[in-house]
């Protein structure tokens, strides 16, 4: 019951945004806790919006609220510090050097869970919750963790690349279209990966198909080679029995043997080189197939 009322304890004075014990606590009208810098650090990114809102509840506050610290509240998250009981997300795996960290994590970082190709902004397990509990973030797309996030942002203009223009084979923002892009063949990222990914299907099919191919080609190879076996076996058999009184037979029959090496040598080249083909469609089929299940519209374009 102890271990339980720590537990509370920690999840009741935590800030959400730092996942640490709450710093010069602040309360919103909603009547969401965070740390005075966290909430303000998340409203300073909100200021070109002018609509600043809770990150729990995303009530939106107009005009920017003036906060006050919460004396009451940092007595007692003093009081749990001096008790000994200090607050950590329990059991929160943290990002490693490899891991996509969580964007939205102060401090020591967690890993992030999933990436949203709309926020462009890569979110842990407790800063993912927004996007499936409020209704307009529902519809963002998130895929597996990224580290290309920023590939999908205009370096010129600072927008989200949600353009392809054919003309340079390249994707681009709203604002290129006005400007370097003018007048040239465009369409939207996501028609353009529509199309690419038909043309995909339409290679993978092909070289599907001449795999098969090649596995017919090699199946009538073995068959040749097992004819020319059978014959050339009876070829010789008829020789010993006849040698010793058909010389003219015989130098036929060594013959025979001659050509059939020859085309057995010829054949076991050709099913060899027919087996390399294979190998390599295999391979560029495998690599068609891992570029077509790429969620992200963007990398699978690049």
């Amino acid at each position: 019951a102890a271990m339980e009322q720590n537990q509370l304890d920690r999840e009741t004075f935590s800030c959400s945004i730092c996942l640490d014990l709450l710093k010069d606590p602040v309360t919103t009208t909603c009547g969401h806790s965070y740390c005075m810098n966290c909430i303000k650090g998340y409203w300073d990114k909100e200021d070109q919006k002018r609509i600043h809102s809770c990150p729990q509840c995303r009530k939106t506050f107009t005009p920017r609220p003036v906060l006050q610290k919460s004396t009451m509240l940092a007595a007692l998250v003093e009081q749990l510090q001096k008790t000994g009981l200090q607050a950590a997300a329990a059991d929160h795996c943290y990002a490693g050097p490899e891991d996509v960290a969580c964007n939205f994590c102060t401090g020591r970082k967690l890993k992030a869970i999933k990436s949203c190709l709309f926020c462009l902004v890569s979110y842990c397990e407790k800063h993912l919750q927004p996007h499936y509990e409020v209704a307009h973030l529902k519809k963002h797309k998130l895929v597996e963790p990224s580290k290309n996030l920023q590939e999908n942002i205009c370096s010129t203009h600072d927008e989200v690349k949600k353009m392809f223009c054919r003309t340079d084979q390249k994707c681009v923002c709203a604002f290129c279209l006005l400007e370097e892009h003018r007048g040239h063949d465009t369409v939207s990222a996501a028609a353009e990966r529509a199309e690419r990914q038909r043309e995909l299907e339409e290679r993978r099919g092909n070289i599907q198909q001449r795999i098969q191919n090649r596995g017919k080609d090699v199946k009538e190879e073995k068959e040749k080679v097992l004819f020319i076996n059978r014959s050339a076996k009876k070829s010789v058999e008829a020789c010993e029995k006849i040698c010793t009184e058909l010389i003219r037979q015989i130098k036929k029959k060594s013959s025979d043997v001659k050509k059939y090496i020859e085309a057995k040598q010829k054949t076991e080249v050709c099913e060899a080189e027919f087996k390399k083909e294979i190998t390599e469609l295999k391979r560029e089929d495998a690599e068609l197939e891992k570029l077509s299940h790429t969620e992200d519209d963007i990398q699978f374009l690049k």
